[in-house]
């Protein structure tokens, strides 16, 4: 049986107002449908899921409601004869109509609400950066998606390089961001693929190469014994630094979010933040001396054992993020000062513990195993990245040449 609501979403718009919207839900999986209209929350009965009378056009938006409830209630009964061709989705696509009023910013909102719920820290934080960026360049802070045309597209690649600053990569992203979510809207029936803006003669997005430089073994050993003391940020920065090295690059966000109940029978058992990846590493001795000297630090009685996140509200992903953003700014800014101190001449960074790991790799681990530490989705992800650090065929290559 699915269960069909009308309820507020929890994302406010520029005026403090909520989209109603109504809700499908079957077998623990929903979809949406936007009734296109929005109020204050003080303006919604949750209890009766209706507008209260005291907002002045009450009436005419709770007949919209019961329109689209009575819409899709009559399509499951419809749809009912054969139970196996039932969902939440399917519901949703036989009610919607291809002109949709679903816009960019609505769609973008749910999207963003999942990705929190599932508590994809990093990823949730970097697409909203994303979504805020498009929706401060469009005139009226959104758009419906047959509206997102390759101009458009083109205007907003030159304004993110010449008014925002962006990199490449960073234009290249919040592209990406803009495809997505496209994509997204299609497989929901909200706009027609013939609207698409991205593909062959049309918006091709190509990622730029980067030169990535890692620590060598030598550096990374001075790393470890340069005396920081036994306290202080030079000394938790640099502590930090390297578990994220002793775990084969392990992300800044995930090094953060370690737990003591994540090391059982010496080992780490964790899921990455940025693509949920469940995976298990051996505690390396190293490894181990470290994270014991923060087994006494008393600032929480929460279970992260870096001191970071201590006063981090778990239950709040902004506060989550926002502390995040800050640690990871206060590591790069004193791991700065220890590259100084230890006499590398590289910038050294929380991200360039990752480059080490494969730059000391090298060709010596099966490429099979990268894929595995560093939990790639695809073995191309792993190989491309693993390129950046492999030159023993073009030196010899060279040598063959000039040695002649």
């Amino acid at each position: 049986m699915a269960s069909i609501s009308a309820f507020l979403m929890n994302k406010k718009n520029s005026k403090n107002m909520r989209a109603i919207a109504i809700r499908i839900t079957k077998n623990r999986r929903s979809s949406y449908i936007s009734t296109g209209q929005y109020i204050l929350e003080t303006q919604w009965d949750a209890k009766s899921k209706t507008v209260k009378k005291s907002h002045p056009n009450s009436k005419r938006l709770n007949n919209i409601i019961q329109k689209k409830l009575y819409e899709a209630s009559n399509k499951y009964l419809e749809l009912e004869a054969d139970e196996n061709a039932i969902t939440a989705k399917v519901i949703q696509k036989q009610i919607k109509k291809k002109d949709s009023v679903m816009t960019f910013a609505q769609l973008a909102d749910i999207f963003l609400e999942n990705k929190a719920k599932s508590g994809k820290i990093k990823s949730y934080q970097a697409d909203k950066s994303r979504v805020n960026h498009f929706k401060n360049f469009l005139p009226n802070g959104d758009i419906s998606f047959p509206e997102i045309t390759e101009l458009l597209l083109k205007k907003y690649t030159t304004y993110l390089k010449t008014e925002k600053k962006n990199k490449e990569r960073s234009v290249i992203n919040n592209l990406i961001m803009i495809r997505t979510l496209f994509n997204l809207a299609i497989r929901e029936g909200i706009v027609d693929r013939k609207y698409y803006p991205f593909g062959h003669g049309k918006i091709i997005i190509k990622h730029p190469q980067s030169i990535k430089i890692g620590l060598t073994k030598e550096e990374v050993k001075i790393l470890e014994d340069i005396d920081l003391g036994k306290s202080g940020w030079l000394w938790h920065a640099r502590n930090v630094w390297l578990i994220s090295f002793y775990f084969a690059g392990m992300r800044v966000s995930d090094v953060l979010q370690l737990k003591w109940s994540d090391f059982k029978n010496d080992r780490l058992y964790y899921t990455m933040d940025k693509n949920q990846k469940t995976g298990s590493l051996k505690i390396p001795e190293k490894a181990y001396n470290i994270i014991k000297q923060y087994k006494h630090d008393k600032r929480s009685k929460t279970d992260y054992i870096f001191p970071d996140l201590k006063t981090a509200d778990k239950l709040s992903i902004e506060d989550l993020t926002r502390k995040m953003n800050t640690a990871t700014k206060q590591l790069n800014k004193y791991l700065k000062r220890v590259g100084e101190q230890a006499e590398i001449d590289k910038k050294l960074t929380m991200h360039i513990a990752r480059h080490t790991f494969g730059n000391i790799s090298g060709d010596l681990i099966p490429i099979q195993m990268l894929q595995k530490l560093y939990r790639h989705s695809s073995i191309t992800t792993t190989i491309n990245y693993q390129s950046n650090f492999i030159f023993k065929d073009a030196d010899d290559a060279l040598d063959s040449v000039i040695k002649t």
